[in-house]
This record gives C-alpha cells, sequence and structure tokens, in this order.
C-alpha cells in the first residue's frame, strides 16, 4: 500500500464532500471543536503559528487565517494546493500564508515546530498512519497541541450492519478500491489511533464525532431536512457521550503528555 494523493480528484471533493450536506456538517463541526479548544493554546495579542498537514481545497486554513493566525498550509497536490491558495489569498488574511507543496513526511526535514497542528481525513489515505503520528508530534512546540480528524472504521462497520451488508463484512476489506473513489483506503481504527497516539507522546484532553447520525439518515428524511437543522442536531449531539463515536470522522485533541 502506498499514499494517495489527489492530483485528479480536486474538483470531485469539491462538488461530492465539501459542497454537499456532508462537508457543511464537517465544517461547522470541526469549527465548533476549535473554538473550544483553541483558547488554551492562545497569548495575549500574539497569533498562533498553525501547519495544515493535507490541507485539501484550504476550507479549514482559510478560517483560521481569517481570525489572524499565521498559517502554513501544506498539500501533496499540486492542483488542490493551487485551489487552496486561490480561495485563501482572496480573502486578504491579515498575515501572510506560506504555500507548500509537500506531504507529511517531508515537513520534519524543515526543522520547524508550530503552536497547533492540524491534520483532517489524512490518516486513512496513508500507508503507515503509526508513523504519521510520530511525525505530527514531532511538528509540535513542546506546549503545542494536535487537531487530528480521521475516518471511523467503526461508523463504516455500523453504516454497513444497519444496511444489512453482512456478506460485505465477510468478504471485503473495509475499504476503498482502486484510484477514483473517494472511500478511504484504510479507515482507521479508534483504539489503533488511541495506541498510535500514545505511542508518540499524545495526551488526547477532548473528542468530537463528525456526523453522527446524518450519514446514516435513510430517504426521504435526510433530504427533506434543513441544512441549518441537520447542523444543529449534529453540533447538539457531536459530543454527547453515547454518539460521538459514531461519528464518520472522529475529531481529536491532542497535546504532548510531557512538555519536551
Amino acid at each position: 500500500m502506498t499514499d494517495r494523493y489527489f492530483d485528479h480528484l480536486g474538483a470531485r471533493f469539491a462538488q461530492r464532500i465539501y459542497d454537499s450536506p456532508k462537508g457543511a456538517i464537517r465544517l461547522a463541526v470541526l469549527q465548533r471543536d476549535l473554538q473550544q479548544w483553541m483558547p488554551a493554546l492562545l497569548q495575549p495579542e500574539s497569533p498562533l503559528r498553525i501547519l495544515d498537514v493535507g490541507a485539501g481545497l484550504g476550507q479549514i486554513s482559510g478560517w483560521l487565517a481569517g481570525m489572524g493566525h499565521q498559517l502554513t498550509v501544506a498539500e501533496p497536490s499540486e492542483a488542490m494546493l493551487d485551489t487552496a491558495r486561490e480561495r485563501i489569498n482572496a480573502s486578504n488574511p491579515a498575515l501572510p500564508v506560506r504555500f507548500m507543496q509537500a506531504p507529511l513526511q517531508n515537513l520534519t526535514a524543515q526543522g520547524e515546530q508550530y503552536d497547533l497542528v492540524v491534520c483532517h481525513a489524512v490518516l486513512e489515505w496513508l500507508a503507515d498512519p503509526a508513523q504519521a503520528l510520530q511525525q505530527l508530534a514531532a511538528l509540535l512546540q513542546p506546549n503545542g497541541a494536535l487537531s487530528l480528524a480521521f475516518y471511523n472504521r467503526d461508523a463504516l462497520i455500523y453504516k454497513n450492519l444497519v444496511k444489512g451488508q453482512f456478506k460485505k463484512l465477510r468478504k471485503r476489506p473495509l475499504s476503498g478500491q482502486g484510484k477514483s473513489g473517494l472511500t478511504p483506503q484504510q479507515p482507521v481504527d479508534p483504539r489503533d489511533a488511541a495506541q498510535w497516539s500514545a505511542a508518540a507522546g499524545l495526551n488526547c484532553l477532548a473528542t468530537s464525532g463528525v456526523r453522527v447520525f446524518y450519514d446514516y439518515m435513510p430517504e426521504p428524511f435526510s433530504s427533506n431536512s434543513s441544512l441549518d437543522d441537520l447542523i444543529e442536531y449534529e453540533l447538539r449531539y457531536s459530543q454527547h457521550p453515547a454518539y460521538q463515536h459514531l461519528g464518520r470522522y472522529l475529531h481529536w485533541w491532542l497535546r504532548p503528555a510531557v512538555p519536551r
């Protein structure tokens, strides 16, 4: 297995994910979580140095840059990085944004560390996610934080269970097939992610689920629901202990176990 990049799939991501209720819900939950968690990092009148790893089309980066933080945007796909650059620069960020066409594995060689590292929807596309956690930890300042969101294998299993797809669960790997699909090649088991994080010296201090019910809604209920209602109730239940683990993605707030 090799890492998967998206040089030719930016338009499909925009249509199928970012410009859909799925993308709107995901962005709303991630932004709400970061608004809750980031104050622990803030110093008076001092912007955070933030690295967005695998930034995609730049939604989170643009939002963070708009808040006045100092952003470095890293994305291995040239096409997606170009779109992110255009989007972010058009918003006239208060501070210059640095753009790097580079995968995660090349970033530690830069010798830089950040107050906040954002890594959303990346682990599940990598051949060695355990090593990725080590590399992400190395990019953190001693008192920094990692915002990690990953595709939840438990949710994929549950989705197949409620659809009665038992043959698929028995015979087929729970992964995307081929190079043109948008289903991740390696959905992440949260127990594995917890072990990888601990091995990298990171503690998980807060968690949230992204799309804890929307992806399970049958038609016509999902299509007939307003986006405002969907976002309201996803936000309401995304951190509820009974529902957050059903999120199609899990969002974790990780900090070094012992300041380095």
